[in-house]
């Protein structure tokens, strides 16, 4: 079995691969401040949870945006696991051309995605993760990265919103049944539900003027589905993408036994 790490800004998903099935998987909440004695013991319960055995792991593979984070999950691994996790970086084998001004500036997860959705559902694309930031990445037919966009992500922008103004509350992300809130909690769901919406639609429109009209979106992320059941323009929720670019990256680029 496969362990695949995606350390984000908001959590850490983690998943378990037999084969090409994804046996398990668990989300955790980014904690700068736990040690790596800390998350071997939180990793060691889940897979106790599952009933699954360490000696059953015979890889492990980790993306990161979080660098100071990186040596942490790295050495957690280690105790637990006597194998070196493959972490993926410059040197990562990826088979996507990379194809901006500085390769080294895109973010792991976003090059990772693109490896996993290039694979399932061929180009042009755009793909959508709806992270801590939203991004929108473009790949081409023939595989290539070509570069993307980022913005606030939807929990960013709502706690911007609480935090920087003297009388708006705290309030739950939902789709509100109309569009002209009748309530201060009404009218900041549906300026951030549909304002969200409307930036993700127009940013995919404005993708596939550049890439063609024949581009599939794909939309990655823990707010996918919910926007997407509103999105006229996202084809396709794939929840656990980066995971399964994961595990492609490991296949290409695995220890040589011997």
């Amino acid at each position: 079995m496969l362990l695949v790490i995606d350390i984000g800004n908001t959590n850490i998903v983690m998943g378990i691969f037999q084969r090409e099935n994804l046996k398990a998987h668990w989300r955790l909440g980014t904690r700068r401040d736990r040690t790596q004695n800390e998350y071997a013991v939180l990793v060691k319960s889940l897979f106790d949870l599952e009933g699954i055995e360490l000696p059953e792991i015979e890889g492990a593979i980790i993306s990161s945006v979080v660098p100071n984070l990186t040596p942490i999950l790295y050495q957690s691994f280690r105790l637990l696991l006597p194998l070196a996790p493959i972490v993926v970086g410059p040197g990562t084998k990826t088979g996507i051309p990379i194809l901006v001004d500085n390769p080294r500036e895109v973010g792991t997860d976003r090059v990772v995605n693109a490896v996993a959705a290039y694979s399932k559902y061929g180009g042009p694309l755009v793909v959508v993760d709806f992270g801590t930031a939203t991004t929108f990445d473009a790949i081409s037919p023939k595989g290539e990265y070509l570069g993307g966009a980022i913005a606030p992500g939807v929990g960013i922008s709502m706690e911007a919103l609480f935090r920087e103004t003297a009388q708006l509350p705290r309030v739950e992300l939902r789709k509100p049944d109309r569009i002209i809130g009748k309530n201060t909690v009404e009218s900041i769901q549906s300026g951030v539900f549909f304002g969200y919406v409307a930036l993700v639609d127009g940013m995919a429109r404005a993708f596939k003027r550049e890439l063609g009209e024949e581009s599939k979106v794909i939309a990655t992320g823990g707010m996918a589905p919910i926007i997407a059941n509103t999105s006229g323009e996202i084809e396709q929720v794939d929840p656990w993408l980066t995971l399964e670019g994961l595990r492609i990256l490991f296949q290409k680029n695995r220890p040589k036994r011997g």
